[in-house]
C-alpha cells in the first residue's frame, strides 16, 4: 500500500519557481536530475545586489537540500572584492567567476537570478528568468556588514523577493532582535532530549520554500514553532537547525555557549 500524510507529501514535492518571462511556475529542477546551473546577475556592490545573491544562494541551498547537483556562477566586472567579501559575511557560498566558461557537462538546467523586469541572461537564450526587486536604502553597505551580517541577511529574507525593501536602521533593529531571541532560545532548546521535527511542520516548511521560494513563510513557521505549546524544546531545536540549512542565519551559534 502507498504512503500517506505528510510525510508522503514531502516526498513528492518538487520546488518550482516563477519565470519572470513567462510569468508561469516551472521546475527549479528537471525530473533526470542533472546539473543545474545558478546565474548570480549582479551589476556591482551594494544593497540589491547583495540581495540577488542572497536569493541566488537560497536557491542554490533549496535545490541541494533536495539532492540537486549545483553550478553557482557570479557574472559583471564591477566591485569583485567587495562583492564576494559582503557576499561571504552574509553566510553566502562562494560563486565562480561566470567569465570565460562555458556549459558544464551534463547540464539540464539553467536559472539566471538578477533584476526584476531587467534582461539578466536573455542574450544567452534559454534557461529560466528568476526576478529580484530593488532595495531601497541610506544604511551605509560595506563588505563586513556592521555588527551582526546576519541581520542583513534575516532583513532581506523577510521579504518576498518579487517586492521592493525599504531597508532602514529600525528594520536592522528588529532582524537583530528577533536573532538574538532565536538564538538564545535555540541554546536553550539545545539542553532538552533531541526529538524529531513533526511531520506537520517539516511539510509546512518544505511547502513554503518549494513554493517560489517563499522564504517569509517559512519565517513564519518557525514563529509559530517557537510559541507552539504541543511541541517539545528538543523539537523545536530540530525545526530550527533543518530550517536554518535553508535560512543561513547562523540560529545554532550559540549552542553551548553562557546565555
Amino acid at each position: 500500500m502507498p504512503a500517506r500524510g505528510p510525510r508522503a507529501a514531502y516526498a513528492r514535492a518538487v520546488l518550482r519557481i516563477i519565470d519572470a518571462r513567462t510569468g508561469e511556475p516551472v521546475e527549479a529542477a528537471p525530473a533526470r536530475r542533472g546539473l543545474t546551473r545558478i546565474e548570480a546577475h549582479v551589476s556591482g556592490f551594494d544593497a540589491f545586489g547583495l540581495r540577488v545573491l542572497v536569493v541566488a544562494d537560497l536557491l542554490v541551498r533549496a535545490l541541494e537540500l533536495g539532492g540537486t547537483p549545483v553550478w553557482a556562477l557570479l557574472t559583471g566586472d564591477r566591485e569583485q572584492a567587495e562583492l564576494r567579501a559582503g557576499a561571504a559575511a552574509l553566510g553566502i557560498r562562494p560563486f565562480e567567476d561566470s567569465r570565460g566558461l562555458g556549459a558544464a557537462l551534463g547540464e539540464a538546467q539553467v536559472v539566471r537570478v538578477g533584476p526584476e523586469g531587467g534582461a539578466a541572461g536573455d542574450e544567452a537564450g534559454g534557461g529560466v528568468r528568476m526576478a529580484v526587486a530593488p532595495v531601497d536604502t541610506t544604511l551605509p553597505v560595506t563588505p563586513g556588514l556592521d555588527r551582526d551580517p546576519a541581520a542583513w541577511r534575516l532583513a532581506l529574507l523577510g521579504h518576498p523577493r518579487t517586492r521592493r525593501v525599504q531597508l532602514d536602521a529600525d528594520a536592522l533593529e528588529e532582524a537583530r532582535r528577533t536573532l538574538a531571541r532565536w538564538r538564545r532560545a535555540v541554546a536553550g532548546w539545545a539542553e532538552r532530549p533531541s526529538r524529531p521535527i513533526p511531520d506537520d511542520v517539516r511539510a509546512r516548511l518544505r511547502a513554503a520554500w518549494e513554493d517560489d521560494l517563499d522564504v517569509p513563510g517559512a519565517l513564519r513557521v518557525l514563529e509559530g514553532v517557537e510559541t507552539r505549546p504541543d511541541l517539545t524544546d528538543g523539537a523545536r531545536f530540530e525545526t530550527y537547525a533543518y530550517a536554518d540549512r535553508l535560512l543561513g542565519l547562523d540560529l545554532t551559534r550559540d549552542v553551548g555557549r553562557a546565555v
